[in-house]
């Protein structure tokens, strides 16, 4: 299965994240498919930037997000255009 998910980037103690596509048995910072954005929540306010194109084309594919991944992409307003395309 493929997931969208959050890979762990930075330095210790002061991490930023890659939204990644990746095989769900991969490991957390290990192989992955494609980088569809970025997520910094030490800046105020928290940064994200998703490549919308790249999202839905993963979310019409079958890629299934994981929580925080979800709500991301929900905050940039891709999962709302789904659910729209999917009615």
């Amino acid at each position: 299965m493929v997931k969208i998910r959050l890979r762990r980037i930075g330095a210790p103690k002061k991490p930023s994240y890659r939204l990644v596509v990746a095989d769900s048995q991969s490991p957390r910072n290990g192989a992955f498919i494609e980088i569809i954005g970025f997520y910094n929540p030490l800046t105020q306010p928290e940064t994200f930037n998703v490549e919308e194109e790249a999202a839905l084309k993963w979310l019409r594919q079958g890629a299934q997000p994981t929580a925080t991944a979800a709500r991301l992409l929900t905050k940039a307003g891709i999962m709302d255009k789904i659910k729209s395309a999917k009615e």
